[in-house]
């Protein structure tokens, strides 16, 4: 109980509401700073005070300005700015802790095999729930059917979402505890798809919105459960540098918890929470979360346009090359669409959407057009993953922002060409050409699409290679961006597309001492030791939330 109380008394402390009324001064020092402050861009050491930075320079300048000051020797490491994702899922990352890993399976099998080990840590009559499955990482690449889990689970519900969360692979239990006459009869609901074979039987299979025919019938998690698996993803949060996390999608009960963790001093990183239409959206409608407890801000709201390019539900202009006839599904029709950003705009929401497809990404363009948003309000394209050419210039005349995640180019690079073709793929995961036409980058992870760690997004923004390095020179490496870009992308920029640029994203004095120590510099290694790098801290208002043991 003492080391839990110490640790929320840190994290309260970072938070901006000191545990203890003295208030001290500490000089970090001993340390090549990376500031992304463009005024003075590498320093020695930084003067920190009620969480927030009093100066930076050399040491000697420092020190001498702080005689009385505490010391924090960061062993001769490099230091970056807090870390940003701009786009990701801590509620699914939470959930992820509560079920099975299939991220990296190779086929059924595998799946299986992980199933059973999970399956054999559940109460009697627990629904089995996983995420991570990829066909495309399979021999054949075919979804998978109910049949390939029904002999293995006949009589265990079984509920699987892909690991881009835009498909869902049920057993035959899971379809009965559903309705199977139901969902036998229905028709695809609109913005999604039930596979069906031959004979018209549902294959188990459900694409974005068919798969809340099966997903609202999963029992609830106890709410003790769940809070336990939120801790347990901010602390994996804090364990890869992240001090900050956008939440691409929060409920009423998301929002709740959010503040209820940040009211006990447990919210150990600056949350900038999107609402969705629905209660959150009503309940923040024009009055936002600004700097709660300085770590939790409601102020926008996810909207979605089409599924993911893996599952072929993006909405593309033209067929996928790889599937005649198919163009992907909108889960949000334009004249839909235009009522919501309006209802929006008027409500003072930032608007960030979902968008993958070209023919997606022209909706957003055009509404947002419509609508008449202006670039002050700094409304977002969340993924902007395959443009046309010619809205590229659109975009940046609307200035909205690219939240982009580098990772996906890396994962999606072995099959995104058989998707597109080679013409077409020349727009997707543009980031250089984007920067070119004057949009500004977030970048992000969208995890647990991906893994949590965002210098495994710097690898991929700087080198447009995988783990193996592979392949040589990068894929479209014309589209790479420089060191400096990346880190700004994960940094200012990010705090720029959540209007905190004036407090966070960078360690310029003022701003809170949100930082990272490194074991290697990212700015200056060998592009193959960056994913070597490990985070040896990270501090959150001049307070560690996480150090290497």
């Amino acid at each position: 109980m003492k080391k839990l109380t110490s640790l929320l008394l840190l994290v309260s402390a970072a938070c901006g509401r000191p545990a203890d009324p003295v208030v001290e001064t500490v000089v970090f020092h001993n340390a090549t700073i990376h500031t992304v402050d463009p005024s003075r861009p590498t320093v020695e050491a930084m003067a920190v005070s009620a969480g927030r930075i009093l100066a930076v320079g050399d040491v000697d300048s420092i020190l001498a300005a702080y005689p009385a000051a505490r010391r924090e020797d960061l062993g001769g490491h490099a230091v970056i700015p807090g870390l940003i994702d701009a786009h990701a899922h801590l509620r699914n990352l939470a959930q992820m802790h509560l079920s099975a890993d299939l991220v990296g399976t190779g086929s059924v099998a595998e799946i299986i095999e992980r199933l059973r080990r999970h399956a054999a840590t559940l109460p009697d009559g627990a629904w089995i729930l996983g995420r991570g499955w990829d066909q495309n990482d399979w021999p054949d690449r075919e979804f998978p059917t109910r049949a390939d889990l029904d002999a293995a689970f006949p009589d265990t519900p079984v509920w699987l979402e892909r690991i881009d969360g835009h498909a869902m692979w049920a057993n035959s239990a899971a379809i009965r505890a559903a309705g199977e006459e139901a969902i036998r009869e229905a028709t695809d609901p609109p913005g999604g798809k039930i596979l069906r074979d031959a004979s018209g039987e549902p294959t188990g299979v459900f694409i974005d919105d068919a798969e809340a025919l099966v997903s609202a019938h999963v029992p609830p998690v106890p709410a003790e459960l769940a809070d336990q698996a939120f801790a347990s993803a901010l602390a994996e949060a804090a364990r890869f540098g992240l001090t900050g996390v956008h939440e691409a999608g929060s409920s009423l009960e998301d929002i709740d918890r959010f503040r209820r963790f940040a009211d006990e001093g447990r919210l150990s990183l600056r949350l900038y929470a999107m609402t969705e239409p629905g209660p959150s959206f009503d309940a923040y409608c024009g009055a936002p979360l600004l700097g709660y407890r300085d770590v939790l801000t409601v102020r926008s709201v996810k909207l979605y346009l089409d599924g993911a390019l893996g599952s072929r539900g993006a909405a593309l202009l033209r067929d996928y090359s790889d599937d005649p006839g198919n163009r992907g599904l909108l889960r949000t029709g334009p004249p839909e669409f235009e009522d919501l950003v309006r209802r929006a705009v008027d409500c003072g929401y930032q608007v960030n959407t979902h968008a993958i497809g070209d023919s997606a990404n022209r909706v957003l363009i055009d509404v947002y057009e419509a609508v008449g948003v202006r670039p002050d309000g700094r409304h977002r394209n969340e993924h902007t993953q395959v443009l046309d050419a010619s809205d590229f210039a659109r975009m940046a005349a609307l200035g909205i922002v690219a939240s982009v995640q580098p990772t996906h180019a890396t994962s999606d690079m072995y099959w995104a060409e058989d998707r597109l073709g080679r013409g077409r793929v020349r727009g997707a995961y543009a980031w250089r050409t984007l920067l070119d036409s004057g949009v500004r980058l977030a970048l992000g992870s969208d995890f647990p699409v991906e893994r949590v760690d965002p210098l495994l997004g710097l690898h991929s923004a700087v080198t447009r290679q995988d783990s193996r390095h592979w392949p040589e020179g990068g894929w479209y490496a014309d589209q790479v961006l420089t060191r400096e870009e990346a880190l700004r992308g994960f940094t200012i920029d990010a705090a720029w597309a959540a209007f905190q640029e004036n407090d966070l994203g960078s360690l310029s004095p003022g701003k809170w001492a949100d930082f990272v120590v490194l074991s290697s510099d990212v700015m200056t290694v060998a592009p193959p030791a960056i994913l070597e790098t490990r985070v040896l801290s990270t501090w959150l208002g001049g307070v560690p939330v996480y150090r290497v043991e």
